[in-house]
């Protein structure tokens, strides 16, 4: 990946992280604390303009990539954001269920249980707000 600057990685990852995340959760009404302002220059840097913009995965793989890694954690916050990421980066349900079963195999059934239960509650809630 070229040598470019933080500041123009943190734009690159302001943008895919507004694409796959969806505005509604990039944008907030509240004043920004500190905190949040060096954690989100962080992973706007760090994470989204230098791990997501790298070119060899695709956007759906990263997210599927996501989602077996936050289940396999317990990160269950993080997992109904980037589930919602994934179906916006096109990732299916049946592709979804089947990343989340083989998660299931290597971190355990329970993890499989609450991954698919709490997915499926993301996906009845982006349904429902589609046709609201």
């Amino acid at each position: 990946m070229q040598d470019i600057k933080s500041s123009e990685r943190r734009a690159i990852g302001a943008q895919i992280r507004k694409e796959v995340l969806g505005t509604s959760h990039t944008q907030s009404n509240a004043e920004p604390h500190l905190f949040d302002t060096v954690f989100l220059e962080f992973t706007e840097d760090f994470c989204w303009g230098n791990i997501w913009s790298r070119p060899g995965l695709t956007r759906p793989v990263r997210s599927m990539l996501n989602l077996a890694m936050l289940a396999s954690m317990g990160r269950w916050h993080e997992f109904e954001v980037h589930t919602r990421g994934a179906i916006n980066n096109g990732v299916s349900e049946e592709e979804i269920a089947e990343v989340l079963l083989q998660a299931g195999v290597y971190a355990g059934i329970p993890v499989a249980a609450e991954a698919l239960r709490r997915a499926k509650s993301v996906v009845i809630a982006l349904k429902a707000n589609a046709t609201a």
